[in-house]
């Protein structure tokens, strides 16, 4: 059974389309016949030893959990005296990733990237800093996504709605059923939800706190935002600038909800790109931009700054951690960090994992590049560098102005690492011409990495769906479609086990319906053409979906479509949220709701004036029917969310958290 059938399944409103089953059952026979089994590999006290007759430099240097529990850390930083993380081997690079035959090999990678990079002003030419719009990205807490949901209907059992059912995500508000927790600047705040009225409980000044959101585990929270340290450049077209900002992760006791305590305090000196939950374990992805060396400024000055990036070390280049602060030590050792044999942007990537009872014991692997686009599904992590595009308003984890960190090739660079608890294990790459514009483009099923593929220098003008699996150390491509959308931007996606529905933009908005039974043949069922577009989607039943974003006469607007016949989609109904008003939800799907139960759909719009509205949509008979609440003005639009309770003695309300306030919304 599918993912969108599972969804469906739990609306009563009809049976799941008989072909989708047909088409289901075709992909697990073939998928079973492909299947492989996983591989692990476990390093003694004495040495490096590969299971299953592996060639032992095969083995050389691979981050998996050891299942023995006897092996050390291989040198990863943990804790406050900065002993070993959880039991653990380097990892296994090979193929496009490979190991440094030593440090020396290592600093000579970034040294001679270094050479090339740095001009007679710096890292970067003045001129073409202000070009590319060199400012920094925006903060965690002002990020904004690309809409699409994937696996499940249903938001995480924190409430957030997030791209994976099984992967939570950071919010600003999270809760547990009884007790919710929301972050307005450095300040947290706990709240009881189970009587009639939302009650403040009690709060904690996180101090030197800055751009944070919020994970919750049990009764911790880990909050991780940065220090309000600036980066000493930004950004420009070829990736990272000058320093990176420092990233911040506090463990917050909730043992006592009226009285949060502050546990721990771990610092990064690298710039935080994504952080994941799976269960009790964290994973972030950070990335150490170009050092911060003391360049000369101005004309005639090239050959001086190529010196000073001759006699950088490593410590220069490679990320640290404090805990509790400490003095910083060095986060990866030089056998944890791949090198790429394609031309990345100069960075480095850290993998980094914990559990959220001991966020300073970690587990990590580098790699000596830039590859920010990071997706992350239940067993699965994928970093990529994005192929370029038009250079406008590419996203990632957060959206760009420009396309800051894509490579200039035209070509995408994707590497997979299977996750095992906190662990990561490298199982190789691959690359696609065209751009994958962010992580909702992105999706693993089965073992099978699917991307949707905007066009670049290397493509014609018109969009793909392409399949890849992971044949020994590559990402093989299996299969692929294209001319989608000719001439036209992805807008949205939504992926399911056998299905890809795909949205793109430019006069009208083409809404495809992509049969992925078949890894190695995608095929077109259906398309809808419509004036406007749908920049978030989300199902609803056996036979709905609804879409939000712009009407024909770019006025925010909600398109309600049914899919029981996916070679001919339809829409039933549109509605108009508010006059000259702009959706959140295509920018960030945590502003959106979907109530399962009372068959009511709340997302955020903001008018002209910078007013928030709740769009209440309650849907029947094929139609919608829409209402709007005025709630919020000003920059704390951003801040609003619509937590649903999914536990405990209030199960089935919804807590409107506002700039100032938490209160049950009405939906009667």
């Amino acid at each position: 059974m599918t993912d969108l059938e599972r969804a469906w399944d739990d609306l009563p409103v009809g049976p799941a389309p008989v072909d989708a089953i047909v088409r289901e059952a075709r992909r697990e026979a073939a998928a079973s016949a492909r299947r492989r089994p996983a591989v692990r590999l476990k390093r003694s006290l004495t040495g490096i030893a590969a299971l299953g007759g592996l060639a032992a430099a095969f083995v050389a240097g691979s981050l998996v959990a050891n299942p023995s529990g006897s092996g050390s850390g291989g040198g990863t930083t943990g804790g406050a005296d900065g002993a070993a993380g959880s039991d653990v081997t380097p990892a296994a690079f090979h193929g496009e990733l490979q190991e440094p035959g030593s440090c020396d090999d290592l600093l000579q990678h970034y040294v001679d990237r270094g050479v090339d990079r740095v001009t007679p002003w710096g890292w970067d030419d003045p001129m073409m800093e202000w070009y590319y719009d060199a400012s920094p990205i925006p903060a965690p807490g002002s990020e904004a996504r690309t809409g699409r949901d994937l696996a499940s209907a249903d938001p995480s059992a924190t409430g957030t709605n997030v791209q994976e059912a099984e992967v939570d995500e950071p919010d600003h508000v999270k809760t547990d059923g009884s007790i919710l927790v929301r972050l307005r600047g450095a300040v947290l705040t706990t709240y009881d939800v189970t009587g009639s009225e939302v009650t403040r409980l009690g709060s904690l000044d996180l101090g030197d706190f800055h751009d944070g959101e919020i994970l919750l585990t049990g009764d911790r929270v880990l909050a991780i935002g940065n220090d309000g340290t600036p980066p000493r450049f930004g950004r420009s077209y070829l990736g990272p600038v000058g320093s990176s900002p420092q990233t911040r992760v506090l463990t917050i006791d909730l043992a006592d909800p009226a009285a949060p305590a502050l546990e721990q305090t771990v610092d990064y000196d690298a710039e935080l790109i994504a952080a994941r939950q799976h269960g009790d374990d964290v994973r972030l992805v950070l990335s150490k931009g170009l050092p911060d060396l003391d360049f000369q400024r101005g004309r005639g000055r090239l050959a001086d700054n190529r010196e000073v990036v001759r006699q950088s070390t490593l410590d220069d280049w490679l990320p640290h951690i404090s805990v509790d602060g400490g003095e910083p030590t060095a986060l990866l050792d030089c056998d944890r960090v791949a090198l790429p044999r394609a031309e990345l942007g100069l960075a480095t990537m850290a993998v980094v994992g914990f559990g959220s009872a001991a966020a300073g014991d970690v587990e990590a692997l580098g790699l000596a590049g830039d590859a920010p686009l990071t997706y992350e599904s239940a067993d699965h992590l994928y970093l990529a560098s994005s192929g370029s595009g038009d250079g406008w308003g590419q996203c990632w984890d957060r959206c760009l102005p420009t396309s800051l960190r894509s490579s200039s090739e035209g070509t995408t660079h994707v590497y997979d690492f299977a996750l095992d608890g906190t662990g990561a294990s490298y199982l190789g790459a691959g690359e696609v011409e065209g751009y994958v514009r962010d992580r909702w483009s992105m999706d693993e099923a089965d073992g099978v990495l699917r991307l949707a593929v905007g066009s670049s220098s290397e493509t014609g003008d018109w969009n793909s769906i392409v399949t890849l699996r992971a044949e020994d150390d590559a990402l093989v491509e299996v299969g692929r479609i294209d001319r989608l959308g000719v001439g036209e931007d992805i807008k949205a996606v939504r992926w399911f086990d056998d299905l890809a529905i795909l949205v793109t933009f430019r006069q009208i908005d083409p809404f495809y319906v992509v049969d992925l039974a078949d890894d190695a043949a995608p095929t077109l069922l259906g398309e809808l053409k419509i004036p406007g577009y749908s920049g978030y989607l989300h199902p609803l039943g056996p036979r709905r979906l609804i879409g939000i974003g712009l009407s024909g006469t770019s006025q925010a607007q909600a398109g309600l479509f049914d899919v029981t016949d996916l070679t001919d989609p339809r829409r039933l109904d549109t509605a108009t949220l508010g006059h000259n008003a702009w959706p959140l939800a295509p920018e960030d799907p945590r502003q959106f709701t979907w109530m399962r139960d009372q068959r009511i759909a709340l997302t955020v719009v903001v008018g002209r004036r910078g007013e928030a509205h709740v769009a209440e949509l309650r849907l029947g008979g094929g139609r919608i029917h829409e209402s709007l609440t005025s709630v919020e003005h000003g920059r704390d639009a951003s801040a609003v969310r619509l937590v649903p309770l999914a536990s405990g003695p209030s199960a089935g309300k919804v807590v409107l958290v506002t700039g100032e306030d938490a209160s049950f919304y009405d939906l009667d």
